[in-house]
């Protein structure tokens, strides 16, 4: 079992910037600390390579990235300066997020401690997303491991209008999301499920909402893989979540959808989405939580 990070790719971001890019290394440190993961199986990620990007991303918008010559104002929507860290950074968070859904296939389990970008489109990116993570693991499953249809859970609190809009016509891959409904994105994608919740919701009614949205996903669609974005961001400490949950109500929310993976006997494969509590300690133990309970779930990754 292997749980893959990219952390020690550090990004040049100002002191006063408001994307906590330090969580990911405390995170790892943390699960190393609490004994949750032997620090034996972490591996650092790869980077994802030109032709894994080029099957989702448009030539045009790849090069400008990678190139460094993409237009300003489409750089203020990523929301990051551009830099050539910012680029590997990139390639390795996504390279990530594929080697933990090939760990997947083979032991029912794959880890990224960072990833889920669902922002990301096509030819564009936003909200600190330059690649889809996800979306560019759905289609090497797809292309070089013959996966049918795959479910993507995406619980962070942003809708995951990227990978809905990426995956829109392609009756391959069921996207679902459960985000606030007044929240970022402004303009909300049509996922192929969205429960879009107020303001102020709390765990009984998140919880409800969520068993609710499962039960129709398994009813619609017969999917042979499940990508799940375990996002930190529906904390009520969240600075830019606007929902009410608490930690133990992630957990259940962890729980709910980890359980129903086990008992379908479907691998998953689980980035960590959002996550902007002003103390990152907060976001370090929601989702060292969920690294636990998808130890807990997976019967080949208790040797950790």
């Amino acid at each position: 079992m292997r749980i893959f990070y990219s952390d020690h790719h550090t990004l040049p971001l100002s002191s006063g910037h408001r994307f906590p890019a330090d969580k990911y290394r405390i995170l790892r440190e943390k699960l190393i600390a609490d004994g949750i993961v032997d620090e034996q199986f972490l591996s650092m990620s790869t980077a994802a390579t030109d032709e894994q990007l080029l099957r989702i991303h448009t030539r045009e918008y790849f090069e400008s990235i990678v190139n460094g010559t993409i237009d300003p104002k489409a750089m203020r929507r990523i929301g990051f300066p551009w830099s050539p860290e910012l680029v590997v950074r990139s390639r390795h968070s996504t390279g990530a997020t594929i080697a933990a859904a090939q760990t997947a296939l083979r032991e029912k389990l794959g880890i990224n401690l960072a990833g889920g970008t669902h922002h990301s489109f096509a030819d564009c990116g936003e909200g600190y997303c330059v690649f889809n993570d996800v979306a560019c693991a759905v289609r090497e499953l797809q292309v070089n491991y013959k996966i049918g249809q795959i479910l993507v859970i995406d619980c962070d609190v942003h809708q995951g209008n990227g990978t809905a809009s990426i995956f829109q016509q392609d009756s391959s891959v069921f996207t679902f999301s459960i985000h606030g409904a007044k929240n970022f994105p402004l303009h909300k994608e049509k996922s192929d499920l969205d429960i879009a919740l107020g303001d102020g919701t709390e765990d009984d009614q998140y919880l409800a909402e969520l068993e609710r949205g499962l039960e129709e996903c398994f009813q619609r669609c017969k999917p042979e893989f499940i990508f799940y974005l375990a996002g930190a961001d529906p904390f009520y400490r969240d600075r830019f979540g606007k929902m009410k949950l608490t930690k133990a109500g992630l957990m259940k929310r962890d729980e709910l959808v980890l359980g129903l993976c086990s008992r379908k006997n479907l691998p998953v494969a689980i980035s960590m989405a959002g996550g902007y509590a002003l103390d990152l300690n907060d976001i370090a133990e929601i989702q060292s939580n969920t690294v636990r309970l998808a130890l807990q779930y997976s019967p080949e990754a208790k040797s950790l």
